[in-house]
């Protein structure tokens, strides 16, 4: 039987049209066809159906266990300081020579509309986490810039978008010095202030360190409940104590102590509008909080795979909790695309809210309707990619994989059917053809894979741009080290981040 055309690229990797054959069949003149690809072999999901296409080359014996190697020093700083430091200085430099003018007394606006510089630097930070931002943002990349651009100029775009969680710390630090320093001018003139203006100063400034604090690397990625708790419930505080703050601070006329300046005067200033616009970013997201249904699969005691209606695009992640607005964990979504009739999230059992799934499945879940996007999402950007995975890591790559016939499938686990159950497996069958996929079982083939060797063929035989890694900590630093020192552009999980949601790093920024 004759295999279907594959989809034009700017088609193929909309995410919204209905991609049923996992095959390429007529590829572009110019490049190979997948009969003349040199692949490594697919280890079939099914042990009673092994897959010899003539195309598929002997799967390589188990591998000896490498020496290790150290990495060179400049690898290590390059992905050390990836584009979301980058952001974060910059940031952090401006305002802090700003708050070294406004000292000197060099910087009349700084004098002059303090609370401004404050709600200003917060509502940057509110923003650029948003959920609804973000989508729009990814929205605008992927449709004006996705395959024709420059190869540098996508990955740019990748960067910018995944690191945005630079932006979102500097400003929300500099959001607080700025804070400190007017409070301090405030103290030391406090015959000019009502008392009240002095307390609410420290309350807001107290609220927002604790924030801060509350949001470190070490906290969110060790603590993860904790960061959940404080870093929402003190967010919501701050909001509201920079609201009062704002109101008093404005209406108060230090000519007269009274608090003369209400209604139309405090309106037209920018501090008060600068914080209409941060609750309106904090607030929007939760309009789409909903109790949902959900089926919930549990194929083996590692993994829950839970199962809600409706199809996805590609490059999404889900939020969800027991509860409406505490604890919300984040898991990449599976799908079929925006015609399927399900979307699926696979939850490795390792914290007290996944193991919940499994000795007490709920029958209704809290999600918000609005997924926000991920670096995934940004697939659309490349002419075609490799999505190199481990274990449950499964659930942020298999979508892209699933809607693009041009993404490559690495998937690196231990006894995946029985493990991860028919859903999945059918999932893969169905949508990812042999030709563009790798299975890895370690149980079967007797340990770990010369990862960087296999994934340095199947780049140069794809004519891959790019490669997207979802791995656990070790997994992420070997393979994105080993990309750099290869020279093959690589987007990894990022591991030191203060944000809501998965972020990536990558190494060639």
């Amino acid at each position: 039987m004759a295999t279907k055309p594959a989809l034009a690229y700017n088609d193929a990797e909309k995410g919204t049209l209905d991609v049923r054959s996992p095959q390429i069949a007529d590829l572009a003149k110019d490049e190979k066809k997948a009969s003349d690809i040199e692949v490594f072999a697919v280890q079939s999901l099914k042990k009673d159906a092994p897959v010899t296409p003539s195309n598929v080359a002997k799967p390589p014996p188990a591998p000896a266990k490498p020496a290790k190697k150290s990495t060179p020093m400049w690898v290590l700083w390059v992905i050390w300081y990836n584009s979301y430091r980058r952001f974060f200085t910059v940031i952090f430099i401006v305002n802090f020579i700003g708050l070294g003018f406004a000292i000197a007394g060099k910087w009349p606006y700084a004098a002059k509309y303090p609370g401004a510089l404050v709600v200003g630097n917060l509502n940057v930070a509110v923003l650029v986490r948003n959920e609804i931002f973000g989508r729009c943002l990814y929205l605008f990349v992927n449709t004006f810039f996705a395959k024709w651009t420059p190869l540098w100029f996508r990955l740019a775009c990748t960067s910018t978008l995944q690191h945005l969680g630079g932006i979102h710390s500097g400003c929300a630090i500099s959001g607080v010095a700025w804070i400190v320093l007017m409070v301090v001018h405030q103290f030391k003139t406090k015959y000019l202030f009502n008392d009240s203006i002095l307390a609410f100063g420290v309350i807001t400034t107290i609220m927002l360190f604790i924030t801060i604090c509350a949001g470190l690397p070490w906290v969110r990625n060790t603590h993860h409940n904790v960061f959940e708790r404080n870093h929402r419930f003190f967010g919501w505080t701050s909001l509201c104590m920079t609201w009062v703050y704002t109101i008093v601070t404005n209406a108060y006329d230090s000519a007269d102590g009274k608090f003369d300046h209400v209604g139309r005067y405090v309106v037209q200033q920018q501090a008060f509008w600068y914080t209409v616009g941060m609750s309106v970013f904090i607030v929007l997201p939760w309009i789409c909080t909903r109790h949902a249904k959900v089926d919930i699969e549990l194929p083996s005691p590692k993994v829950a795979v839970l199962r809600f209606e409706r199809g996805m695009q590609q490059g999404l992640l889900a939020r969800i909790s027991r509860s409406a607005v505490k604890e919300y964990h984040a898991f990449g979504i599976i799908s079929e695309g925006t015609h399927a009739k399900y979307h699926y999230l696979i939850c490795g059992v390792q914290g007290d809210f996944t193991k919940s799934l499994v000795n007490d499945p709920p029958r209704r879940i809290w999600t918000r309707e609005l997924k926000f996007a991920g670096v995934s999402n940004t697939s659309t950007l490349y002419k075609r990619g490799i999505r190199i995975c481990t274990g449950t890591g499964l659930g942020a790559a298999l979508s892209t994989c699933i809607q693009s016939p041009y993404w490559y499938l690495i998937w690196i686990g231990s006894d995946q059917e029985k493990t991860f159950g028919p859903t999945i497996s059918g999932l893969i069958h169905r949508h990812v053809g042999p030709e563009r996929l790798l299975l890895w079982d370690s149980k079967i083939r007797g340990g770990r894979p010369p990862t960087m060797k296999i994934l340095k063929e199947v780049y140069d035989s794809w004519q891959a741009e790019v490669v997207f890694i979802t791995s656990n900590y070790v997994g992420n630093f070997e393979i994105q080290h080993g990309c750099k020192e290869l020279g093959i552009p690589a987007f990894g999980t990022l591991w030191d981040f203060v944000s809501d949601s998965p972020e990536f790093c990558c190494w060639w920024s």
